[in-house]
Order: C-alpha cells, then structure tokens, then sequence
C-alpha cells in the first residue's frame, strides 16, 4: 500500500527523543523538561566555549549520545528499527546497506544464517566490526563505489537506514526474486531550516528525495513499491555546541561546514537560541518497501 498525503499535507507525529538516543527504538517526550536541561548546561559559557569544546570532540560512528540534554528530534511513527528486526528474523540471507557504525543493526535480537553489512567511511567501518562480527555479521568495505560486492540474487533482504545515495540498481540485482528492500531515507527538505540558515535551499537536492522520484527510480530499478510512507518530524537545538556537533558529523547537511568558515553565521545563531530559545528546525523520514517480483 503507497501512503499518499493527507489533505492537510504530511502529518508531525508526537513522539519525540533525545537525538543522543537516535538509534534507540523506544520514544522519550521531552518537551520544556529537554530545553531547561539544554539551557543548563549552555548557562555561563561563552561562544568559544561551547564551539571549541564541540569541535574537538570525535564524531566517528553513528552515537549522538553526545547531545543528550542538548538537543531533542520526534521518531517516526513506524519504528524503523522495530520493523528492520521483525524482517531480519524470518530471512534466510541479509544484507544492510550503509551500516554506519552498526549502531541500528546491532538492536535486531535474531540476525539470518548469512548476514552482511558494508559501509564506506574507514572509521564507521571499524566501529561496525567491533559492534557486529562478535555477532556473526561479516563488515564489507565499499569505498563509496557504485555498485555492492555481492552475486546476482545473493540475499532475500536488503536493509538500509538513511544511505546516503540509493543504488537502486544494484539492490534489485542482489536480491532474490519476490525478495524485499526495507529501509528509511533522508526525505525531502530534511532540516531545510537549518540548511537554508547557512548555505540556503538547496531544490535540487530535496527533488531527488522527494517520495514520487523515489518511487520512480525504484520502480525503473524493476521493483514493485509496496510501502511508502514520510512525516516530518520537529527537531530543536538548545545551545550552539549541539549545531556544531551536528553539522561535523552528519556532513552532508552543510557540505562544507567548519567551525573557521561560518563563525559569523555561528555566532549569530548563538546570540539568537540566547535570546529566542532552542532553534527549531525539522526533519523529514521516509519509510520505504519495495519487492523485487518473483
């Protein structure tokens, strides 16, 4: 079933978590509680403070532990996670795209005989293999190359949360017939508030993750979309250490962040959470099921 929007547009759910807690599949409501806990640990420190300290940190692997009390994001309605496991358990043969540091596979309770996950930045990599080859999961490299080091109709499952771009090709290629792709992505205009505050909008890029293109390209791919589903989901930064922290780990927002080059912008958004409260901004989730048919 394809889930089209509402008259009202797509809809904010109500769920919200730390973002320290984004691979976690439970829901935390932290509303005025989050922001006074933010503002605490913001209070009496100064610009520098809170930039040099969030720019010295490591960002490696996918933990934003980092920013619990610091910055909070509602969770999707369809618990990605949740789903991924109940998916993992019944397969005979899996793989998970894009592992990151194997934060979100490591929480399935039941992984199939044969079980794979590949990522492309070194040092995700290896956190990966720590978290997941005392499991049994073999780690493949891929280098950020186009196409998946595996055998034509290799797995009966391929599982992806936010790749960073969809080879859509490759994943019907390695799947059995009547196997399926689960995952979520990045949708369209994901922190557009945020985005737009440093480099500006950005349509192009939101185009190619807008639902209809999507389903077009998977459809072209020669897979039969049978669940898609977005909601935008609200996002609030409570002092200017939790953006900084952000913006250098999740590096495709703000291809070319540094704290060097927009310390005007930094410093302007520092003076604004001040005197305005946390920035908002919001996220957009996409939930994605597509067969490969028998």
């Amino acid at each position: 079933m394809i889930h089209v929007p509402p008259p009202g547009g797509w809809h904010d759910v109500s769920h919200k978590t730390n973002l320290g807690h984004l691979t976690a599949d439970f829901y935390i409501r932290a509303g005025s509680l989050g922001f006074q806990t933010g503002t605490m640990q913001a209070m009496g420190r100064t610009f520098e403070d809170l930039v040099a300290e969030a720019d010295s940190v490591s960002v490696d692997g996918w933990d934003f532990s980092w920013l619990d009390g610091r910055a909070t994001e509602e969770r999707p309605s369809w618990g990605y996670q949740r789903l991924m496991s109940q998916r993992l358990a019944t397969a005979e043969a899996a793989c998970d795209v894009d592992t990151g540091g194997g934060e979100v596979l490591a929480g399935a309770a039941k992984f199939p005989p044969t079980m794979v996950a590949t990522e492309s930045w070194p040092p995700n990599a290896t956190l990966a293999t720590k978290v997941l080859h005392p499991r049994g999961v073999v780690l493949v490299m891929t280098r950020d190359q186009s196409w998946l080091p595996f055998a034509d109709e290799a797995f009966d499952l391929v599982t992806s949360r936010h790749p960073l771009a969809v080879r859509w090709r490759e994943i019907a290629r390695v799947l059995r017939p009547g196997g399926s792709y689960l995952a979520q992505h990045i949708g369209p205009a994901t922190l557009s508030e945020l985005v737009e505050y440093f480099i500006g909008p950005q349509p192009e890029k939101w185009a190619e993750c807008h639902p209809d293109t999507q389903r077009a390209q998977a459809q072209a791919a020669g897979l039969r979309v049978v669940d898609m589903r977005m909601e935008r989901l609200r996002v609030e930064f409570f002092d200017i250490g939790a953006v900084v922290y952000f913006l250098r780990k999740v590096i495709w927002t703000v291809p070319d962040f540094t704290v060097e080059r927009y310390r005007d912008r930094l410093g302007e958004l520092h003076e604004r959470i001040g005197a305005q409260g946390p920035f908002v901004t919001h996220s957009a989730r996409l939930l994605v099921e597509a067969r490969k048919p028998e």
